[in-house]
């Protein structure tokens, strides 16, 4: 990071460079001498021992300084209480330069500074700067904050609009998206931006638009780039240099305010281990003595906690006992992060006995509770949430998640924020936002799913939620404990403990409204957004690492020479034919009605490694190499069941989660070895590979062969001494029969198994021939095979990375997206949203209206009269169709008629659209494209619409209150879009109904004011 050895994107990180540097570093005094650049370019800041660095980043061609900037000479607009830290008067310094700066620092660090250092030079120097956020909660935040240090602030998002011509104006980043695309008079006259938490970069979902605004901003505008800290800082910056022609700071630090300790607390344990400590030093011995408790023999007092926890005291909980020891050493306030919403109020649940307020504290909660929610109805006090949240408050415990209402999930911020709550449970999304910080932070578990799948946490997310620990000026040190089990590996934890922050990636993608808006700018193409678009310019900055790595490729290919090449290659031909084919008899032989029968317990059975890439159950470690003899896996039957499918997914015999799709799990006795994937599950320990015996649950498929040999099969193997045993005789039994017979006798699948099929009988005569073939002396007994059979192998592995490398480099080298892009276009000339020429055309200006939904569909059911025969009811419940994203969609699900009339119509529109993009390939599936039109919500919003109370509503859909809420403000935005799209298509009547159905909706609970505002 610092000099010429690391950059800010180095992929070691900076607090290495930190280390390696600092010797050589001149120590500057901000403000009193001028910066002195060390080797590199990049300035070493450090007072009173607490450091940062400083790089000036021009685009790319220009060489400009690079010194670290002074103080200014002009009186600061803002004067602070304490004194800054390095990191934040060297951001302040860039920003009286009017140059743009990204400021990366750890979560609570106080970046926030600059912030309102950029919005008193906005009031000092009559310009105007936006403040954007990734949330519209946090932005009522942000603007609550603002407005009360400068007042001279304004809120624009979706729901609220206030004081839009402030000089200092809060949005969200979808509203500035639209304000960039439609040249409103406010971009002219911006001259900054702050980007608040600006690693939202890499969401998913919402990255693009962050992209979209960097990309299309006036070049008079500087920005203010917000960040936790990040890796790739400079690269980030070079891009933004490179779009914007101007040069950009960047100011990184490690430094926290509050020193963390990390502690681990192994469930079904009794203690906690300190693992790093406040100097950010890595304890192996405690790690190694708290994991040991977690895989030792404390595992059969897990398991029997973990079917005793019905029965159990109150108290001998972990998270009962875990929290008491916290409140009685005074660590208290403590965030206790969990996964789920279930997982956050089953959690606060378990601490029913505890009170922690005193009577005072009891009277100032209900008086602020009882203030916040006199803004709803009588009948909404009543609402369950609201009644059953109160008394736990007042105990001094709450949650905090997406399905609370939002006006009872403020004002639980709020209580915490004024220290009412001592224990508050909450996900991930807490983390994010207003500095809420407490004194400890527990993790329940480490494992969350991403939307796709269930995993483990990344260490960027542990230290993200971890940072929360610690309150500057409250306290000497942050405490942090990570809850772990069985199903974390040693590897996976540590790697979450020790391994870095996540770096700045670009989720671009194309949209038809973007494409549309840059086909409707003058002088501007859809291809310019793409090539200047983070993940393009990340694209370009590969291909010199990647032409290296070619040239590598070829150079070990060239240098491998194999001898009767073509017999080699022959021999691995049938090998693999033999290896697939014995993956089709498994298959066919796992089927529950030719396995059960013999799966009992004692029965040897013969275990195949699965694909490691195919991200299924680990039965095995590695693929298997079809050019090697396979090494046997023997494993004894314990029993067999059907896999119990939670919300975790599914779980084995050890409530292990596994990522697999089955029917049966077959619980084995096996040697195994630790995952080197980040998984958590076990793998089999094949050959002579050192392992411990487990018990764990494997897919049928994944059982090469039944022994007719059965064995005694201890029934409790919860001791790690009964495994062993066990174990033991499985190996010399199997060794005995391998010596006496040859090896294992396996039952026949036609004559013990009663297999019938006629294909499973073909299959096994092409497997009799392939093993013929293999068995030819001539071709296997030369001296040489073996060795040339490996260099084979390498060679063929590298050929396949060099093809891969090449694929990257013809990738790079082009414009990202170009055939996508091609594919779209000609589903707007198709569909009559532009011209041959590219013009846009009256269907495509109402297009643009769309934001936040499907703008085809929209725009073709408004051309194709669908919406005009609808009343104000039916035409929210339509627009609920392009919302829903909750769970999976109901098949059994059971609509009335006038709803089935209403989705009839919208499924039609959507089956034309999706029929349109699969001719022009812009879609690979019509059903997943129709898939997206989800009726669930569709009734209850109908009964809203037509004046239904939120008891009666919520009961028609299955989830969270506060999902309810997000989704029924979701709609909103859509049918305002509506509004917009009528109107420009000048259909007067249709606007009236359109906006009547918004007003049906916009009312009550679903839509009460914040509490910031």
């Amino acid at each position: 990071m610092l000099g010429s050895k690391r950059k800010l994107d180095d992929p070691d990180g900076p607090t290495k460079a930190f280390a390696e540097q600092k010797e050589q570093a001149k120590v500057l005094k901000l403000g009193e001498e001028p910066a002195e650049r060390i080797e590199g370019g990049v300035n070493y800041i450090e007072i009173d021992g607490k450091s940062c660095t400083h790089e000036v980043v021009w685009p790319r061609g220009v060489d400009g300084c690079k010194d670290a900037p002074g103080k200014s000479p002009v009186p600061p607009p803002l004067e602070f209480p304490f004194k800054l830290d390095p990191f934040q008067q060297t951001a302040i310094n860039c920003l009286e330069l009017g140059d743009s700066v990204l400021v990366s620092a750890h979560t609570s660090a106080g970046k926030t500074v600059v912030a309102q250092y950029a919005c008193a030079m906005a009031i000092r120097d009559k310009t105007r700067i936006i403040y954007t956020s990734p949330l519209k909660a946090l932005s009522n935040q942000k603007y609550r904050e603002l407005y009360e240090q400068f007042e001279d602030v304004g809120l624009l998002t979706g729901d609220s609009t206030i004081n839009p011509d402030a000089t200092c104006l809060v949005v969200t980043t979808e509203v500035l998206r639209c304000m960039l695309y439609q040249m409103d008079d406010i971009v002219r006259e911006i001259k900054c931006v702050v980007f608040d938490e600006i690693h939202y970069l890499r969401d998913k979902d919402r990255g693009v638009v962050w992209e979209e605004c960097l990309i299309l901003l006036p070049k008079q505008a500087r920005c203010i780039f917000l960040s936790a800290t990040v890796p790739n800082a400079r690269e980030f910056a070079l891009w933004f240099s490179t779009v914007h022609e101007a040069q950009c700071h960047v100011v990184y630090t490690e430094y926290r305010p509050v020193p963390l300790q990390h502690y681990l607390f192994p469930m079904g344990a009794d203690g906690l281990y300190m693992v790093i400590d406040e100097r950010n030093i890595f304890r192996d011995d405690n790690f190694q003595k708290a994991m040991s408790e977690v895989t030792g023999e404390s595992v059969a007092k897990q398991l029997k906690l973990k079917k005793d926890i019905n029965n159990r005291e109150q108290d001998d909980a972990d998270i009962f006992k875990l929290v008491k020891m916290i409140l009685q050493r005074n660590y208290d306030p403590v965030i206790v992060f969990a996964f789920s919403k279930k997982d956050c109020e089953a959690l606060a649940l378990q601490l029913s006995q505890i009170d922690v307020n005193e009577n005072q504290e009891k009277k100032l909660v209900e008086g602020i509770f009882s203030s916040a929610v006199e803004c709803l109805s009588e009948k909404d006090r009543q609402l369950p949430q609201v009644t059953q949240m109160l008394p736990m408050l007042k105990r001094g415990i709450g949650v905090h998640h997406s399905g609370l209402l939002p006006i009872v999930k403020e004002v639980i911020e709020i209580l915490f924020q004024e220290g009412l709550l001592k224990v508050l449970f909450a996900t991930e999304t807490f983390s994010t936002g207003l500095n809420m910080p407490a004194k400890t932070v527990v993790f329940a578990g480490a494992r969350k799913f991403d939307g796709g799948k269930f995993r483990f946490l990344y260490s960027g997310e542990y230290i993200q939620m971890s940072g929360r620990a610690g309150r500057r000026g409250l306290d000497d040190r942050g405490i942090v404990i990570l809850m772990t089990d069985k199903s974390m590996d040693t590897a996976v934890c540590r790697d979450l403990l020790r391994g870095g922050a996540l770096p700045l990636l670009s989720e671009f993608r194309l949209s038809y409204n973007m494409i549309i808006n840059m086909m409707r700018l003058e002088d501007k193409k859809p291809s310019d957004i793409i090539k200047l678009s983070f993940r393009q310019f990340l694209c370009e900055r590969s291909i010199p690492k990647l032409q290296e790595k070619a040239k590598e490729l070829k150079e070990q290919i060239d240098s491998i020479q194999i001898e009767d090449e073509e017999k080699v290659a022959k021999y691995l031909k049938w090998k693999k034919q033999r290896k697939d084919l014995k993956a089709v008899a498994r298959s066919m032989l796992a089927k529950p009605k030719y396995c059960l029968p013999f799966l009992q317990p004692g029965r040897l059975v013969r275990l195949v490694q699965p694909e490691p890439e195919t991200g299924e159950h680990q039965a095995g470690a590695g693929a298997q190499d079809e050019e090697l003899e396979e090494e046997e896996i023997w494993a004894g039957v314990v029993n067999f069941q059907k896999v119990k499918k939670t919300e975790q997914g599914v779980k084995d015999a050890s409530d292990r989660v596994v990522d697999v799709d089955c029917e049966y799990l077959v619980d084995v006795l096996v040697k195994c070895k630790p995952s080197e994937a980040n998984t958590g599950t076990k793998m089999v320990a094949a050959g002579g590979i050192e392992g411990d015996p487990e018990v764990i649950g494997v897919p049928l498929q994944y059982i090469d062969g039944l022994s007719k040999v059965r064995m005694y099969m201890p029934k409790d193997l919860r001791p790690s001494k009964a495994r062993k045993t066990a174990m033991q005789s499985i190996g010399e039994a199997v060794k005995r029969l391998q010596s006496s017979s040859g090896d294992v006798p396996l039952l026949d699948p036609e004559s013990d198994m009663k297999v019938s099929d006629s294909k499973f009988r073909k299959l096994r005569r092409k497997l009799d021939h392939i093993e013929t073939l293999l068995a030819d002396e001539d071709l296997v007994n030369q001296g040489e095979f073996g060795e040339n059979v490996k260099r084979f192998k390498a060679r063929r592995e590298l050929q396949e990375s060099l093809e891969g490398v090449n694929k990257e480099l013809e990738a790079a080298g082009s414009m990202i997206f170009k055939s996508e892009l091609k594919a779209r276009q000609r589903v707007l000339r198709r569909m009559g949203f532009v011209d041959s020429d590219g013009v846009v055309l009256k269907k495509g200006q109402v297009a643009l209206g769309f934001n936040s939904s499907d703008e085809l569909v929209l725009t073709d059911m408004l051309f194709n009269g669908d919406f005009s025969n609808l009343e104000p009811n039916q035409i929210a419940a339509a627009c609920a169709c392009f919302i829903w994203k909750e769970g999976s969609e109901k098949k059994d699900l059971k609509l009335p008629s006038e709803v089935v009339d209403i989705l009839r119509v919208v499924r039609g529109s959507a089956q034309r659209v999706g029929q349109v993009c699969a001719q022009c390939k812009a879609i690979d599936s019509e059903e997943a494209f129709l898939a997206k039109f989800r009726p669930e919500l569709m009734e209850a919003v109908m009964a809203w619409s037509k004046g239904g109370a939120f008891t009666d509503v919520i009961k028609m859909v299955d989830v969270y209150e506060g999902s309810l809420v997000r989704a029924m403000r979701q709609l909103c935005q859509v049918i305002s879009d509506l509004e917009v799209a009528v109107s420009v298509m000048g259909e007067s009547t249709l606007l009236d109904q359109v906006r009547k159905a918004r007003e049906t909706i916009q009312r009550d609970v679903m839509f009460a004011a914040s509490l910031y505002l």
